[in-house]
């Protein structure tokens, strides 16, 4: 690996290549773990121990690069591209283990860490992708790199790395250098800002109300879990329903009292823009302005259009192009389902018309109404560890040949985390897999994958990798049940995780997810489908307590229902989607002075200012784009879906669940990481380009 600035979407190492300084004596994250795959040594690992690895670390790399640079031999190949795959090793692993745990399990000095940190590990990036030096050499190696006689991955690295340091400010002259080194600086401390006040507004936000009926609907578990949840906060005899960072809430569905609803949306759309220390307001408007300036500064006409270029999309205008073909039709159907919700509330003699509060726990009416089914029909079938294990797992051995088997003998950072070996069809290990499934106050909002170890050959390392979810969890001795969607989660973040474990690469700067940002969520997309195939789903999906399948005639029902709230869903995405654009294409003098103001104007102007359904995530709590993962990029979910659909019904074409196509899948396009072009990847993979109709006719478009 070269470097850990993870917007450069660079790889990481384990090789020991120059031994810590006796400042980091006794501390566990000076060498590589013992444990196997050299797993984190959890339990040794104290907060203390980051800040002095972080410095060590930071100190041998630039040792390394500039050996590198200063090197007196001609470049090759080998001592220059592939010298920095394997400098950082000791960076790599605290960064790597540090932000996990920061985004899974934080606290106030791992904080203040990250805050302290980030501009450092800017600059650190800086002071290696602006050495000029190092940049002759990577460029000469460029210049002829159809006489070097590489095979092709090593060709694609060298074309890789060029474009990482021309994307970077290579080219800069050394004054502008300066401003960009400064730019990016800003940019890490406020996109760290931004992500720990959301998290902090989001705890804040949480509902607190004074008696069990105004929770009527919810489970008397769920009801239970809020009353603890509340005397943890020392409020005994209240009840505390916690806040999730979309803006729609899973209590909203089932709610009866609408007044408590209403309390609930205002609390989740109003976070981050009502004043306080957690508001978020003046620092968007920052990160937006720093990131312009940056992209003017690297010569492209707005920050959309820099991150852009480094996509399968390539330019704002496909980008503009496919969501604003989506957006009447999206509106269009979203509000028709609307018509149907308020018919609903008409028939009730409810008096009022349909808002956003309304939306989830009268569509469960509407379903109920047309396929005879609600959520809470569901979830009795949908146990956690059903799910996981007879589901999840289940489909991953059918298809691959995967077997797990759970080890409680490595230390874990939280007890509700959970550990798996992981083996191919051959009976040799391939992976470690972690399981992290439930909320947490001090764990991120939303769901993901990473990892702690890459594979590499060139490094001999293999995966170790983790899924985390944000299940509520139940009282003790209560089961988990989870929804359809937290199911279909599931499933979706461990296709990213195969995408990882799977990984056949030399070179850790292509291990797994190691791919264009818009082209990454197309693997674990596909997997959901897995999630209703009927061999899998009559495996999981069994009663809690009497073991019973779930009944055909319900899922037939589920079946039938997938197109089902599609204008809602379609809407409320490329709602987040388009102002994450709308953001990320003005100019430094463009920005705005008024957030709320602007974020209207733009829905406005789009066609998607549609009040009973708001974007996925507003502004001011939209980590997705203002965190730095999505910048400019949530588009991706959706640019991916076109490709997953495609696959699906590829998939479906070819029998389903079967070794072959697993075999095939995995050979031509999960193995292969970054090492080509990800649509050559797709081309190869499915003898042609994607097509649209099967995405419009899964989302209702048509």
């Amino acid at each position: 690996m070269l470097v850990i600035a993870a917007a450069l979407g660079l790889a990481f190492t384990q090789t020991v290549l120059a031994a810590p300084a006796a400042a980091l004596a006794g501390n566990p994250l000076a060498v590589a773990s013992k444990l196997p795959f050299h797993y984190p040594a959890f339990d040794q690992i104290k907060d203390e121990h980051f800040k002095p690895a972080f410095v060590e670390g930071m100190r041998i790399q630039l040792k390394e690069i500039e050996a590198i640079a200063n090197n007196k031999q001609p470049a090759t190949f080998e001592n220059t591209v592939v010298a920095m795959e394997k400098s950082g090793e000791l960076l790599t692993r605290v960064q790597t283990t540090f932000g996990n745990l920061q985004g899974a399990n934080t606290n106030d000095k791992l904080d203040a860490i990250d805050s302290e940190m980030s501009p450092k590990m800017a600059a650190h990036g800086d002071a290696i992708y602006l050495n000029a030096k190092l940049y002759a050499r990577v460029k000469s190696l460029y210049d002829k790199r159809d006489k070097l006689k590489l095979d092709a991955e090593s060709k694609h690295l060298l074309e890789r790395y060029h474009t990482d340091f021309v994307r970077a400010g290579a080219k800069l002259s050394a004054a502008d250098k300066e401003k960009l080194k400064a730019i990016n600086g800003v940019i890490a401390t406020l996109q760290t800002t931004f992500t720990q006040n959301v998290l902090k507004e989001t705890n804040a936000s949480a509902l607190v109300v004074d008696t069990r009926e105004e929770l009527a609907g919810m489970t008397d578990a769920a009801i239970d879990a809020a009353a603890a949840a509340a005397k943890a906060k020392g409020l005994d005899g209240k009840f505390l329903v916690a806040i999730v960072n979309t803006s729609g809430q899973p209590p909203l569905a089932v709610l009866t009292n609408r007044a408590v609803r209403e309390r609930l949306m205002a609390a989740s759309l109003t976070r981050g823009s009502h004043g306080g220390e957690f508001d978020s307001r003046e620092t968007v408007l920052k990160i937006a302005k720093a990131r312009a300036e940056k992209a003017t500064l690297l010569g492209y006409a707005n920050f959309a259009a820099y991150s852009l270029e480094d996509q399968t999309a390539h330019d704002t205008t496909a980008v503009n192009k496919l969501l604003g073909e989506l957006a009447k039709p999206a509106v269009n159907n979203a509000k028709k389902e609307a018509a149907d919700l308020q018919a609903v509330v008409d028939a009730d003699k409810g008096g009022f018309q349909i808002d956003a509060s309304d939306w989830a726990f009268y569509t469960d009416k509407v379903r109920a109404q047309r396929f005879a089914f609600d959520e809470n029909q569901l979830k009795p079938y949908f146990e956690l560890d059903n799910v996981l294990i007879n589901g999840v797992f289940y489909a991953a051995g059918k298809l691959y040949g995967l077997s797990f088997k759970e080890r409680k003998d490595l230390p874990v950072y939280n007890p509700d985390v959970r550990v798996f070996d992981v083996f191919d069809a051959d009976g040799k290990q391939l992976a470690i897999f972690l399981a992290d499934m439930y909320a947490r106050s001090n764990k991120q909002g939303g769901a993901w994958m990473n990892e702690y170890s890459s594979q590499s050959t060139l490094l001999g390392t293999h995966s170790v990798v983790a899924n985390h979810l944000n299940i509520p969890k139940p009282p003790a001795g209560e089961p988990t049940l989870l929804t359809y969607d937290e199911v279909k989660t599931a499933f979706h973040e461990f296709g990213h995780a195969l995408h990882g474990m799977f990984s056949n690469v030399k070179y850790p700067r292509f291990s797994g997810t190691s791919v264009p940002r818009d082209f990454v969520e197309y693997p674990s997309q596909v997997n959901e489908m897995w999630a209703v195939w009927p061999e899998v789903l009559a495996n999981y999906a069994k009663h809690y307590k009497t073991g019973a399948p779930m009944p055909k005639e319900l899922l037939d029902k589920v079946i039938a229902s997938k197109k089902f709230n599609q204008g809602f869903l379609t809407t409320e995405y490329l709602s987040a989607s388009l102002l994450d654009q709308r953001w990320h294409q003005l100019t430094p003098s463009q920005i705005p002075t008024d957030v709320l103001g602007f974020e209207a104007a733009s829905l406005k102007d789009m066609g998607v200012d549609f009040a009973p359904v708001p974007p996925r995530y507003r502004t001011t709590y939209f980590s997705h784009s203002f965190s730095g993962g999505y910048s400019a990029g949530y588009y991706a979910y959706l640019w991916s879906e076109k490709l997953d659909a495609d696959t699906v019904e590829w998939f479906k074409e070819k029998g389903g669940l079967k070794r072959e196509n697993g075999d095939w899948f995995r050979a031509k396009l999960l193995s292969r990481g970054g090492t080509d072009d990800a649509m050559n990847l797709f081309r190869n993979f499915r003898g042609r380009d994607p097509i649209i109709e099967p995405l419009l006719d899964r989302r209702g478009l048509k």
